[in-house]
This record gives structure tokens, C-alpha cells and sequence, in this order.
């Protein structure tokens, strides 16, 4: 699959799931070849939570221009979250549903399926294209996972950010990342 991308023979699909953490698109860890191999493991775990099986999993880097982006870790897009969090209750309460849950996989402790997540974040792409305002190009989120580095800490074994790509012209190119050479220090 790597080399077709590669050779542009084919291309990522987007994700859309309502479980997914930035809504529906294709995703990405933002400078973590390690951490996208360790969700290839994942998958390899939980094929449930694959779309395919996964036979010999690898890490493809791309270059990304985030456009248009929802960057949640920007104070101005946490408000439209809110917001957006607000206009979906609120019309999930009229139409006599419930809200979606975040929950966790089997024994995981973190909340892997953020179906409350996405319903919200795929609100604000509704609200936008309904209004006629821009579409985000993409989402950007920093996520706080796995178990803490030492008691009481703020830091967690699998923290990340994660870009999800909705407009798929922000993807300039893919590449394969080079394994670090042990005689240069890695900047």
C-alpha cells in the first residue's frame, strides 16, 4: 500500500467513522513516525478497529499545508468547539436523542471512541457549509493518552497531535521517513 501511495497508484481514504477523534478525514501524527507505528500495532490488536488487515504495517510521512484550520489548540477554535458542543445538545434534546458517549476499547482507560468528539466536531463542518461559510481544510488536536510518565504528572506515555485532513489538496506529497543514523545526534 506505502508504494502505490508512494507512486501516486493510490491515495489514503478518509476516515469516517463516528468515532473518530477530529471528525471525518484522513489522519495523520503530526512529527511521530514512532507513535504511527505503535497504532499500527494497535490495529494489528483490535482489528475491529481496522477498515483492513493490517499484514505488514509502515509509516508514511507526508508534507501538509493545514489550509483553513480548525487548531484546537488555539483559544478561537476551543470557543467554536463549545459552541458547536452547545448547537448539538441542544438539537440532539429537541429531536428527543441522546447524546453520543466517549468511551474506552475493552480495558483501555483513555476514551478511544469519541463518538460525542466527532458528532460535535462534524456539527461545526455542518454549521459551516449550511451558512454558507468556509469549510476547514483541516482539524488539529493535541490528545493526552496512555498512563502518566510518574505519579502526578501532566504527561502521559502516548501524547500526540493529530492532524486530520479534510481537503485532500493540502496533502503535497507523501514520503517514507529515514531511520535515524546512531553516529549524528537526531536535532
Amino acid at each position: 500500500m506505502c508504494e502505490k501511495i508512494l507512486n501516486a497508484k493510490d491515495t489514503l481514504k478518509p476516515s469516517n467513522n463516528d468515532y473518530d477523534w477530529l471528525g471525518n478525514g484522513i489522519y495523520f501524527w503530526e512529527n511521530d513516525p514512532q507513535r504511527a507505528m505503535w497504532y499500527a500495532d494497535f490495529l494489528q490488536k483490535h482489528p475491529k478497529r481496522a477498515k483492513a488487515i493490517i499484514k505488514k504495517p509502515a509509516v508514511l510521512g507526508a508534507i501538509i499545508d493545514v489550509g483553513y484550520c480548525l487548531n484546537l489548540i488555539e483559544a478561537k477554535s476551543l470557543d467554536i468547539v463549545k459552541t458547536a458542543y452547545e448547537l448539538f445538545k441542544s438539537t440532539q434534546e429537541m429531536a428527543g436523542l441522546p447524546l453520543p458517549e466517549n468511551k474506552p476499547i475493552g480495558d483501555e482507560q483513555d476514551l478511544l471512541l469519541r463518538k460525542l468528539d466527532c458528532a460535535v466536531i462534524e456539527t461545526i463542518h455542518a454549521y459551516n457549509k449550511e451558512n454558507g461559510h468556509p469549510g476547514y481544510d483541516s482539524v488539529r488536536g493535541v490528545f493526552w493518552e496512555g498512563n502518566e510518565l510518574y505519579p502526578n504528572a501532566g504527561f502521559k506515555e502516548r501524547n500526540h497531535i493529530q492532524i486530520c485532513v479534510r481537503n485532500v489538496n493540502c496533502i503535497k506529497g507523501y514520503f517514507t521517513p529515514l531511520d535515524a543514523d546512531a553516529g549524528f545526534p537526531v536535532p
